[in-house]
C-alpha cells in the first residue's frame, strides 16, 4: 500500500498500539521514553488521543518525550538508505530474540561506523534554480 494511503482510526491504531506496548511491556520501568517521530499527525501525541480513551491517551503521552523530524529534508533519503543497508546486511534472516537482535545491530553499527561510508549528494539543475539562495555559485567538483 502506498505511503499515506492508510488513514482514519485503523492507521492511528497501527501507530498507537506499538507505542502502548513499548511503554507498558517493553519499558515499564523507564521513566521517560524518547521518541523521534515523523512529522505526521498520527505519529505524535494526537495519534494516541485519537486511538485511545482520554485517560489512557494522557497517561501514554506523558510517558514519552516527543521529537518531530523536519517536515521536508534530504536527511530522510539518507536515513532510508541506511535503513535499507541495515536490512540487507544485518536483518536478512530470522533473528530469534531481542537480545540477539540488539547484539547483531550493535555489531553492524560498529562495523558501519568504522567503514566511514559517505553520502555523495547530487543536486539537480532544477533544484539549484529553485534553491538558488542556497546555491549562489555552482562549483565544478571531481567526485570520482
Amino acid at each position: 500500500m502506498a505511503h499515506g494511503a492508510r488513514h482514519g482510526a485503523g492507521a492511528r491504531r497501527d501507530v498507537a498500539e506499538p507505542r502502548r506496548l513499548r511503554s507498558d511491556e517493553d519499558d515499564p520501568a523507564t521513566e521517560r521514553i524518547v521518541l523521534v517521530v515523523a512529522n505526521v499527525n498520527t505519529h505524535g501525541p494526537g495519534g494516541l488521543s485519537a486511538a485511545f480513551a482520554p485517560d489512557e491517551a494522557h497517561r501514554l503521552v506523558a510517558r514519552f518525550a516527543w521529537h518531530s523530524t523536519p517536515e521536508h529534508g534530504s536527511w530522510r533519503t539518507i536515513a532510508e538508505c541506511e535503513r535499507s543497508v541495515l536490512a540487507a546486511q544485518c536483518l536478512d534472516r530470522r533473528i530469534p530474540d531481542m537480545t540477539t537482535l540488539s547484539r547483531e545491530v550493535t555489531a553492524w553499527e560498529e562495523r558501519r561506523n568504522k567503514a566511514c561510508r559517505k553520502v555523495v549528494w547530487h543536486v539537480t539543475a532544477d533544484a539549484r534554480i529553485k534553491l538558488r539562495r542556497l546555491y549562489p555559485v555552482v562549483k565544478e567538483q571531481n567526485l570520482t
